[in-house]
């Protein structure tokens, strides 16, 4: 087993083709302990490199409007209003901070997520 830090993308490929060779090894060998920490050492690089940026909070509540099977009036409780949802999923009207609380709650939302910037359109 030679494991050393993830510096470079060749490390980077070097690691994720070794990985995949000892992805399955049974568990208490040290092809498996060689794989968690492989595996470990690959996820931070990624974290460092190849950074995921949360989607904005009208996309992160669309994404979860089509997990939970919803449609727009399935909101009217939490934003208020067929208009309203319309507006506010069309980026047309600002969320509240009492929409905010009713959707982070009803969508299991985080509310953090719920309250970053987003840019209206026109």
């Amino acid at each position: 087993m030679d494991i050393r830090p993830i510096r470079t993308e060749t490390d980077y490929q070097s690691a994720l083709e070794r990985l995949e060779i000892v992805f399955d090894a049974q568990i208490g060998t040290p092809e498996s302990d060689e794989a968690d920490v492989l595996g470990l050492l690959i996820d931070e690089y990624e974290r460092k490199h190849y950074p995921i940026e949360a989607p904005d909070p009208i996309e992160a509540i669309k994404i979860r409007m089509e997990e939970l099977d919803l449609k727009q009036v399935d909101l009217i409780k939490e934003i208020g209003g067929k208009g309203r949802v319309s507006e506010v999923l069309n980026k047309k009207r600002k969320l509240t901070v009492e929409m905010i609380r009713n959707l982070a709650s009803r969508l299991n939302l985080s509310a953090g997520l719920l309250i970053r910037d987003y840019q209206k359109t026109k």
